[in-house]
């Protein structure tokens, strides 16, 4: 949905929680495979190319995540910076 919507034009910003926040690893996003869907790795670079990826901060600190760590482009945030987002004015897609 995220990738759609970037395609669109739509500010987009998705945000990596739980379990997804091993994507924000370099190499991670290829070992992922869902069929019928397109590569994990292409819809990041998509995403990335026009929108923001963030890591929640306590998702990162529950798997030893660091800013070191992650994909260039991909920062880590928490709580507030997300509700900022939430509450900005303009067309902007959350995806979480």
């Amino acid at each position: 949905v995220a990738a759609v919507a970037v395609a669109s034009g739509v500010d987009v910003s998705l945000w990596l929680t739980g379990e997804s926040a091993w994507f924000a690893l370099p190499g991670r996003a290829a070992e992922f495979e869902l069929p019928h869907a397109a590569p994990l790795p292409e819809l990041i670079h998509s995403i990335m190319s026009a929108g923001r990826i963030t890591l929640c901060t306590q998702c990162a600190a529950r798997r030893d995540i660091a800013e070191k760590d992650v994909i260039e482009g991909v920062r880590i945030a928490g709580a507030q910076v997300f509700v900022q987002e939430a509450m900005a004015d303009g067309t902007q897609a959350l995806v979480y």
